[in-house]
């Protein structure tokens, strides 16, 4: 069976499954930042909205404005830092969802997590892993977000559609691993979002 036709509860399950084997640190995009810099990296969490079309599931991304002052233009998930109201980080993802695209938190069906990410941003990521009704009248903050998509879960699965390249940095600095998704739908799939999409992926299979 494709993942694009595991039930809920078998995604939910994976999930789980991948918690209770969670790294004791999380995966860094750049592992030597904290050389850099000496701050300690900020709470943040995205939504990785999941969503059936035909019977298949698939993936919402966001494209970011241009104007934005990081990771403007790029393909990504509903997210960003944590406020210090926020009381989970599931708090977070549904909040910066709702700010950004008009989704409302009660309309989510959250499955789970996945392991955290270090971003070259200096951020501490949680993706957290949710259902959201479609067809849906989404709202878009256009100061922040240009599009909304969807690309199917199988087709991000294919190995084909995918390339790990390496990145290299200054010396003394060894390169680093930057995943880049062929176009689909007009839009390229690459960097941190990639990355989350494929540690998902990765546990639902």
């Amino acid at each position: 069976m494709q993942i694009g036709s595991l039930s809920r509860a078998e995604i939910s399950f994976r999930l789980a499954q991948g918690q209770n084997r969670a790294r004791s640190q999380p995966y860094a995009e750049f592992p030597h930042l904290h050389e850099i810099v000496p701050d300690p990296p900020r709470p943040a969490a995205v939504l990785i909205p999941l969503l059936d079309i035909n019977n298949t599931w698939h993936i919402l991304y966001t494209r970011r404005n241009a104007n934005l002052p990081e990771h403007s233009g790029q393909v990504a998930f509903p997210g960003g830092r944590s406020d210090p109201e926020d009381t989970s980080l599931e708090m977070t993802a549904l909040r910066e969802a709702h700010e950004e695209i008009g989704l409302t938190p009660d309309d989510v069906q959250i499955l789970g997590r996945i392991h955290d990410f270090l971003t070259i941003t200096n951020y501490r990521v949680t993706p957290i892993v949710g259902i959201i009704p479609w067809p849906y009248d989404f709202h878009l903050a256009v100061q922040e977000v240009s599009r909304v998509f969807t690309i199917p879960l199988d087709w991000l699965a294919e190995p084909n559609n995918y390339t790990e390249q390496w990145r290299t940095l200054p010396a003394p600095y060894d390169p680093v691993s930057v995943i880049y998704y062929k176009e689909y739908d007009g839009e390229i799939l690459w960097g941190a979002s990639a990355r989350f999409t494929l540690e998902f992926i990765k546990l639902l299979t």
